[in-house]
C-alpha cells in the first residue's frame, strides 16, 4: 500500500494535506526565508520531487499540529510520488484542465493570500514581486493541482459509503485512538455586493475618459495609471499587466484589447472589476500584453442602505421558514466560495462545515460569541476578499460542546472520513496496479521509504 496503517487518522491528514492548495504561499514563503539545499530525489518519467518539497511538506504538516515520527517524511514522499505519477499518468493520457480554470483557480487563491497579509501592496512587498510575477510562478502549481483532482476523480469519484460501512469503520479504531474535539460550531453567511448607482457609475467612467483625453493630448499613461489607477497589483508598474493568453482576461477586457493595434487606446470597457481604459503593448504569437488604469465606481451610503434591506427581507423569509437558510445563499449570496456548501463556511483543514471555535475568524467569532444556535444576525457591513463593499448576514447552525467522537454527534465527520479511507484503498490499488508503467529511480539516501517495493 501507499501509506502504512498504523495511525488512521494521521495517514488521512497527511493524505489530505498534500492535496490540499493551502500550502503554496506558505511554501513560497518558507523558500524565500529558509533555503533547503536541493537536489532531485525521486524521477518518474518526466516528473521529479526535489529534497526541498520534501523537506517544506514535512514541516507544514507538523506546524499543522501533526506528530512527527520516524516514518512521517516517507509517507509524505509516498504521497508525493503518487501525485508525481498520477501527473505523469495525466499526461500520457492527455487529461487537461481549461486555461479559464486555471486563471479562476489562480485568481481566487490570490484574493485569499492577499486577505491574509491585509493588502496587495503587502503580499508584493514581503515577497518582492508584483502580483502577475507571483501568480507566474504559481501558474504550474495550479495547474498540476487541477489535474491532480481531476486525475483522483477519476479515480474515486463513484466511491461511496454505506451506514454498515461507516459503522465497521468507526469500530475499527481502538478506544484509545479516537480524537477528542474541542467546541465545534457551524456557520454561514450570505453576502450581498453593493450595487453603485448609475449616478456614480457615470461618474467613474466620466473620470476615465477625461483621463482617456489627457493621454491622447500628450500625457503619459503609465504617469496617469500609478497616480489614478485603482488596480494596485499594475498600478505600481505604470499598469502593466504583463503577457497573457486567451481567455486568461475577463471577456470584455481581453475583446477590447485584442481589437487594438500596439500603442493605441481602447474605448472605456466596463468589467465586473470597474472601468478599464486599455494600452496594448505587443502581442506575440497566442499571448498579448497590455496596461491599464481601472476606475471603481464606489457604493454609495443609499446604495450599501438599499444592499442592507435586501439582506433584511431575505433575513425575514428564512425566519418564517419561507426559505432555508442553504437554499437562500445559493440563490442570492454574492459570496462563490460560501453560496454552493449552503452559505457554510470550511474548515480550512479538512474541508468540513465544522470549525473549533479558536481557529474560527476573530471578526466571526464575536459576532456569534452572543448568538443562539439557529439565530441569524442583522446585516452588517463587510469588505470582500478583493476589496468590494458589501453586507453580509451571519449564521450560527450548530455548535457542539468539547467530546469523544461518537457515532451519534459525529456522524457526518466520521462518514466522511471513513469515505476518505475508501478513497485512499482505492487510490492505492490505483497506483500498485500503475507504478510499473512508468521508470522510476530513487535517491539512494531513500531507499528504505521502499517505494519501488512490489506489493504482495
Amino acid at each position: 500500500m501507499i501509506v502504512s496503517k498504523n495511525s488512521i487518522f494521521l495517514n488521512q491528514k497527511v493524505w489530505a494535506f498534500l492535496f490540499c492548495w493551502a500550502l503554496l504561499v506558505p511554501a513560497f514563503g518558507q523558500q524565500r526565508k529558509n533555503p533547503v539545499i536541493d537536489g532531485i530525489i525521486v524521477k518518474l518519467d518526466n516528473q521529479i520531487i526535489l529534497k526541498s518539497e520534501l523537506e517544506i511538506n514535512h514541516a507544514q504538516i507538523v506546524a499543522s499540529g501533526q506528530a512527527d515520527s520516524p516514518n512521517l517524511k516517507c509517507e509524505i514522499l509516498e504521497n508525493l510520488v503518487m501525485n508525481k505519477l498520477m501527473l505523469a499518468r495525466a499526461d500520457a493520457d492527455s487529461v487537461v484542465v481549461p486555461d479559464e480554470q486555471v486563471k479562476g483557480e489562480l485568481d481566487r487563491r490570490m484574493a485569499y493570500f492577499v486577505s491574509q497579509i491585509g493588502s496587495e501592496q503587502k503580499l508584493e512587498e514581503y515577497y518582492n514581486k508584483t502580483i502577475k510575477q507571483l501568480k507566474d510562478e504559481l501558474r504550474k502549481q495550479v495547474r498540476d493541482q487541477l489535474v491532480l483532482q481531476r486525475m483522483q476523480d477519476n479515480i474515486t469519484g463513484s466511491i461511496s459509503v454505506t451506514p454498515r460501512e461507516v459503522t465497521n469503520y468507526f469500530n475499527r479504531i481502538p478506544q484509545d485512538s479516537l480524537p477528542y474535539y474541542s467546541t465545534e460550531v457551524e456557520v454561514g453567511q450570505i453576502v450581498k455586493i453593493g450595487k453603485p448607482s448609475r449616478k456614480n457609475r457615470d461618474e467613474a467612467r466620466k473620470k476615465l475618459e477625461d483621463i482617456k483625453k489627457r493621454i491622447e493630448a500628450g500625457e503619459d499613461f503609465a504617469t496617469l495609471a500609478r497616480r489614478y489607477s485603482e488596480d494596485p497589483a499594475s498600478a505600481a508598474d505604470g499598469g502593466t499587466l504583463g503577457f497573457f493568453k486567451k481567455k486568461e482576461l475577463v471577456p470584455e477586457y481581453e475583446a477590447a484589447a485584442l481589437s487594438l493595434e500596439p500603442g493605441k487606446l481602447s474605448r472605456v470597457v466596463e468589467s465586473q472589476f470597474g472601468f478599464h481604459l486599455i494600452q496594448l503593448i505587443e502581442r506575440r504569437g497566442e499571448e498579448f500584453n497590455t496596461r491599464h488604469i481601472l476606475i471603481k465606481p464606489a457604493a454609495s451610503e443609499v446604495d450599501m442602505a438599499e444592499t442592507a434591506a435586501q439582506l433584511t427581507k431575505i433575513r425575514a423569509s428564512i425566519q418564517k421558514d419561507s426559505i432555508s437558510f442553504a437554499k437562500a445563499a445559493k440563490e442570492f449570496s454574492d459570496d462563490r466560495a460560501t453560496k454552493d456548501n449552503g452559505g457554510l463556511f470550511a474548515n480550512p483543514r479538512d474541508g468540513s462545515p465544522y470549525i473549533p471555535l479558536d481557529k474560527l475568524d476573530p471578526t466571526v467569532f464575536f459576532i456569534i460569541d452572543t448568538m443562539k444556535v439557529g439565530q441569524i444576525s442583522n446585516p452588517m457591513p463587510y469588505r470582500t476578499e478583493d476589496g468590494k463593499q458589501a453586507q453580509r448576514i451571519i449564521y450560527l447552525k450548530s455548535k457542539t460542546p468539547p467530546h469523544q467522537a461518537n457515532l451519534k454527534d459525529d456522524y457526518q465527520k466520521i462518514s466522511a472520513a471513513a469515505l476518505n479511507d475508501k478513497r485512499r484503498k482505492a487510490l492505492d490499488t490505483w497506483f500498485d496496479k500503475n507504478r510499473n508503467s512508468v521508470y522510476m529511480e530513487v535517491n539512494p539516501d531513500y531507499q528504505s521509504c521502499n517505494l519501488l517495493q512490489t506489493p504482495n
